[in-house]
């Protein structure tokens, strides 16, 4: 499965990056397959590693502000691998197609 999501801390300092940057580093950390953009990390695995992983990002998170919003998005595709890239990937040879 994919599980896209965003961290926001909320009731600390204006400036959030520092705290979004601990919950990246808890899911780079868990050797699943991740990528991160913008405005989500997308973590790929099975649904229980992935939710622990969203888990203690929150946590981590959590630890330090009295407050945090969590936005998730879900692709459950059992016996589906590589999703985080093939996905893309097949998109980019339509492009590239015309």
């Amino acid at each position: 499965m994919l599980i896209a999501f965003s961290i926001t801390p909320l009731g600390g300092d204006d400036s959030v990056g520092d705290l979004v940057a601990e919950a990246v580093r808890v899911v780079r950390e868990s050797g699943l397959p991740n990528r991160t953009d913008a405005m989500f990390t997308t973590v790929e695995g099975e649904w229980d590693e992935v939710m622990a992983v969203v888990k203690r990002a929150v946590d981590v998170v959590s630890a330090r502000v009295p407050r945090v919003s969590v936005v998730l998005k879900a692709d459950v595709r059992p016996g589906v691998t590589d999703a985080l890239t093939g996905k893309v990937a097949r998109i980019e040879a339509r492009l590239a197609e015309g």
